[in-house]
């Protein structure tokens, strides 16, 4: 991927916007322009022309820009397609970068030289790879940080469901936070199903029995920052069950514990003076005589009930409840000092999942404690302005079905 040393025989990668090609272009030899021309390079995004010597191999490349408008804007994407468009070798950015963009371009590079082999059964020999020197002035300790938190994330959303069970999620998190020196635990069993009802709810039918993921790092009196990530290893819709077509990428429906995870490695590792607390409520939503029903009336955590609508909907269940944990302490030590953790604002909270069509959620954020009190305020309104029918015909704290809205748009309406 990277070079450890400036290597002398490093061809040049050109990187150029549109707005600049006509003046780099006229800095190049007649048999240079002669070519780009011919093969109609117009510095478009992602656009890649390799530049042959005299002996036919590539002596240089340049990769298109678009139309960025300054090389400060240099994000990593523009850079991620370079390795699997370039010739094998080793390969030297010959655009001169400032700090930011040299360090984007690197991770850019990183992002792109990700590969899954695992289950890659091929004895035949595989194609080389460039490399590339690091770029002068680019934060390379930064880079290495990024990019391996970023390939657990891959990894693991990448790794099928029956190799990545929540048994095998907890293990893999635990493994890497005690790595970097955080201490937690995981709540199963009687525990979840007592304390954490309606996570034990969505992942009982399962033979992998649900868990909930709970480590905290750093000095307890920094700014808190919780993070909570949906770990729903795979998402059959349960009985509400999904097509077949809604079901094939559901072993990605651990993304949000998955990018939770990484960012919380780098967290740790970039020392920062924050105290964190990583939350992953982590379940397989499956189908047997004792899953949970449509119509189930589920008691939460906080002791409100709610009436299942739809059994495809767990997740708004496994986050809420961990979004309850997280307003409700900060790990262990906050515990013994209650006090103190209400009289202090616990920072910004962030739930990162996806929905249960495989796209990417909106991200909510709310200060303090007041997540799951604003969550479950939303749905009182809700039901109020809708004549307290839910609450009169089933008497509930709260119905969660029959609102195409999730919660994490509700956190952002005012007075949520």
């Amino acid at each position: 991927m990277f070079e450890d040393n400036d290597v002398a025989a490093a061809r040049p990668l050109w990187l150029v916007r549109e707005a600049d090609l006509d003046a780099w272009i006229a800095g190049q030899d007649a048999a240079t322009r002669a070519w780009l021309g011919d093969v109609r390079f117009r510095a478009e995004r992602h656009q890649v022309a390799c530049i042959s010597s005299a002996q036919g191999g590539a002596r240089a490349a340049v990769l298109g820009l678009g139309g960025l408008a300054t090389l400060d804007d240099l994000e990593p994407w523009h850079v991620a397609g370079a390795p699997d468009r370039l010739p094998a070798g080793a390969w030297k950015i010959a655009t001169a970068l400032p700090a930011r963009a040299a360090t984007a371009a690197a991770l850019g590079w990183a992002h792109g030289s990700y590969r899954f082999n695992r289950y890659r059964t091929s004895t035949g020999p595989e194609r080389a790879a460039p490399s590339l020197v690091p770029p002068q002035l680019a934060d390379m300790a930064y880079v290495r940080r990024m990019s391996a938190a970023l390939s657990m994330a891959r990894d693991m959303i990448n790794t099928p469901a029956a190799d990545l069970t929540p048994e095998s999620l907890a293990v893999m998190a635990m493994h890497m936070a005690s790595g970097c020196g955080a201490e937690g635990r995981v709540v199963s069993g009687d525990a979840l199903r007592e304390g954490f009802p309606a996570i034990h709810a969505v992942g009982r039918a399962a033979e992998c029995a649900p868990r909930l993921i709970d480590f905290s790092w750093g000095d307890p009196g920094a700014p808190r920052v919780t993070l909570v990530g949906k770990g729903v290893c795979f998402d059959s819709g349960g009985l509400d069950i999904k097509a077949p077509q809604g079901m094939l990428l559901m072993k990605k429906d651990m993304g949000g514990a998955a990018c939770v995870l990484a960012l919380a490695r780098v967290i740790m590792e970039s020392a920062l003076p924050v105290r964190l607390r990583v939350l992953v409520p982590a379940v397989e939503n499956s189908i047997a005589g004792n899953a949970y029903r449509p119509g189930d009336v589920l008691r939460t955590r906080k002791g409100l009930t709610v009436e299942v609508g739809n059994t495809d909907a767990e997740g708004r269940l496994v986050l809420s409840r961990g979004r309850s944990a997280a307003a409700g302490g900060h790990g262990h030590a906050d515990r013994r000092c209650p006090g103190r953790a209400r009289s202090r604002t616990a920072g910004t909270f962030r739930v990162a999942h996806r929905d249960g069509r495989g796209a990417a959620a909106p991200r909510a954020r709310a200060r303090g404690p007041a997540v799951a009190d604003a969550a479950l305020g939303w749905l009182r309104r809700r039901d109020r302005e809708q004549g307290g029918r839910h609450e009169q015909r089933v008497g509930l704290d709260v119905r969660r079905s029959g609102d195409r809205r999730t919660l994490p748009q509700a956190l952002r309406e005012p007075g949520a």
